[in-house]
């Protein structure tokens, strides 16, 4: 009786009790509870400070044999950068090496003798420089920061032994589109509001149809007068509602706590938003209805999110990996959701430019969530 009942209720009325059903089994734990909120807070706030693609307090250690003036302008340079937090003098070339084997320093610059001199006479002045190569990406900036503090040194140099019938030597000045400073905190702030939203979502989806199976109420969810498609429409809302609220903490940590400007327009981020999250839940739907368990649940999880990750272009660009991987990258959800939350909060991205990235999230939720709702279908059989 009281089933028959329930059948005639409109479909929006049985899906809001599956709702209510679903945000009750997530929050009657308490462990759940805590689950749902402070994870995505505490990796906002270690992911934040950790996963820095920025390169300071590096040690350097240098041997001087010259002892001339372009020596110590380019030491006291090195000192004076941020980048830096010792410069240390050694004696020998061995102190270097063993510097370098035990790890610290980053680099070892050796200035020959003669050096100043080759240079005020306009003669080649090479600069050694030996980098810890199991430090790759690292030695790289690093690189990078020695080249830019020589040439400016040469150039002070050059500028002050000028005189009045010269030419003052020609500087090259750069800027950075976007972000001037190359704060990485406005890289990495946008990257983390797609992966840890995704996360955050993906976690409570792939949890759901398994919890059922585990605790033993999926088949009595299957008796009921719900209907296939209202089953997982009242799975994806409590998820999908979880997935914004993150979100939102983080637009909202992002512009008033870590300074990252947003230049762009909310309604246009949030409508990729709503896209993107879509294509999580039908990912996680698919691996719930995969699990029998929320232990392999979760293994699902872990071995979407890896790859995922790796292929979002977070860690490195997407122009480095083989054309092959780059071809399968383009099924990646994040990867197209870090690209319009870079361009709405740092350029301002466009409507057309928006909807570019967003056409393959809507290709992917209409795939992830029709091969969700097939296996679900298939697993009733």
């Amino acid at each position: 009786m009281a089933e028959s009942a329930f059948a005639k209720w409109p479909a929006w009325a049985r899906m809001r009790a599956l709702v209510i059903k679903e945000f009750l089994a997530m929050l009657r734990d308490k462990k759940g509870r805590v689950t749902l909120i402070a994870p995505p807070v505490l990796q906002l706030v270690l992911f934040s400070f950790a996963s820095t693609l920025a390169v300071e307090n590096a040690d350097i250690v240098y041997l001087d044999r010259d002892g001339g003036a372009a020596t110590a302008e380019i030491i006291q340079r090195i000192q004076g950068s941020p980048n830096f937090r010792s410069v240390t003098r050694v004696n020998s070339e061995k102190a270097v090496e063993h510097a370098i084997d035990e790890q610290d320093a980053i680099a070892g610059i050796h200035f020959p003798q003669g050096f100043s001199s080759d240079l005020k006479a306009g003669k080649p002045a090479p600069l050694q420089i030996v980098y810890d190569g199991r430090r790759s990406n690292a030695s790289q900036i690093v690189n990078v920061y020695l080249g830019q503090i020589a040439a400016s040194a040469n150039t002070a140099l050059a500028a002050t032994k000028q005189d009045n019938h010269r030419t003052t030597p020609s500087e090259i000045v750069t800027s950075n589109a976007f972000n001037p400073n190359l704060e990485y905190m406005w890289f990495v702030l946008p990257s983390l509001l797609a992966m840890i939203s995704a996360l955050s979502t993906l976690s409570v989806t792939a949890q759901s149809i398994a919890r059922e199976r585990e605790l033993g109420t999926f088949d009595q969810l299957m008796v009921t007068p719900l209907r296939v498609h209202e089953i997982l429409v009242g799975k994806s809302i409590p998820p999908f509602l979880v997935g914004l609220f993150n979100s939102t903490i983080f637009v909202i940590a992002a512009v008033f706590f870590f300074d990252v400007p947003f230049r762009g327009s909310l309604v246009l981020l949030y409508g990729a938003v709503v896209f993107f999250l879509l294509s999580i839940i039908g990912v996680g739907l698919f691996i719930s209805s995969l699990s029998k368990t929320q232990q392999q649940a979760f293994l699902g999880m872990f071995i979407f999110m890896t790859p995922a990750v790796l292929l979002s272009g977070y860690a490195s660009p997407i122009d480095n990996i083989p054309f092959w991987l780059e071809q399968i990258s383009l099924a990646n959800p994040i990867r197209h959701f870090i690209v319009i939350v870079q361009g709405v909060f740092l350029k301002a991205m466009p409507l057309m430019q928006v909807l570019a990235n967003t056409v393959p999230l809507i290709i992917i939720s209409a795939f992830t969530l029709s091969a969700a709702a097939w296996l679900f279908r298939h697993r009733m059989e």
